[in-house]
């Protein structure tokens, strides 16, 4: 397996090379929004065995990853906003129980990984050991540092028992980081959101930016890439998010040995059914 190398590119990581500036109209919001979800929807009616020969395809997980208020849950929604309940579950991950850190840091992750023809979401993940276990030591240097490989190792083992994982970051600027705190502050509905942590973590964000750069370079493959996406405008965040992912269950697709369906092919009684 061809492991990418993107540490690195000239004196640029990855993060640097995002454009925050690019925005998207609403009216070419609705209609990339509209086209992105009936694909998805197409796409993930023909893993679960709805669509198409009736027989389960690989199983999909989508990983999110990217600072506090990058629009994870935002463009969470926008992915399942279409599913029927039945075909999908959303799970997050934060600081692991007394139990969970008796085992292994992938223990806690097995439980809700989907099997065939299943959808599983997760916000947050196993990334967690070398992102906050590692600014905040709550992992040894020798733990986070092992953990690349050991990451690499167990998805890879994943997609090839027939999962398509897909790993998405999404990326804000400190200045649009802050604007978002403020909001959720002056809004007692969403005040909830928003935790001394978080106000906290703001002072390190060049740390976890560090840290993520080396997670992309050390846990980029071939079975399961990184897709960076600029957050800075939401609408064009989840758009790229919904695009990103069906891209990225086609190839899944492909690798199955199954046919992705042709979007042209769209059947619209079976796809309201």
């Amino acid at each position: 397996m061809r492991r990418r190398n993107f540490h690195m590119i000239g004196a640029m990581g990855r993060l640097d090379q995002l454009d925050l500036t690019e925005r998207l109209s609403s009216r070419d919001y609705e209609s990339r929004l509209q086209a992105a979800q009936r694909r998805l929807l197409q796409l993930r009616l023909h893993l679960g065995g709805q669509l198409g020969s009736g027989e389960l395809g690989p199983a999909l997980l989508v990983v999110f990853e990217g600072p506090d208020a990058a629009g994870k849950g935002g463009a969470i929604r926008q992915i399942v906003g279409p599913l029927d309940p039945r075909h999908y579950s959303v799970h997050t991950y934060s600081a692991p129980t007394f139990d969970e850190k008796r085992h292994h840091f992938l223990w806690r992750f097995y439980r809700e990984l989907p099997g065939l023809g299943g959808m599983a979401v997760f916000d947050r993940s196993w990334y967690g050991r070398v992102l906050v276990e590692r600014i905040e030591s709550y992992a040894s240097v020798e733990q986070w540092g092992r953990a690349y490989e050991e990451i690499v190792q167990f998805e890879s083992t994943l997609v090839r028992e027939g999962m398509i994982l897909v790993k998405l970051w999404l990326q804000i600027s400190d200045d649009e980081q802050l604007r978002r705190f403020r909001g959720r502050e002056s809004d007692p509905l969403k005040r909830w959101k928003l935790t001394d942590e978080d106000w906290r973590n703001r002072d390190r964000n060049r740390e976890y930016e560090q840290a993520a750069e080396d997670m992309f370079a050390r846990t980029d493959h071939d079975l399961a890439p990184w897709d960076i996406i600029a957050g800075e405008q939401k609408r064009l965040g989840r758009v790229k998010v919904l695009e990103a992912l069906n891209r990225q269950i086609e190839v899944g697709m492909h690798r199955f040995g199954t046919l992705a369906p042709s979007f042209d092919d769209l059947d619209e009684s079976a796809l309201h059914s």
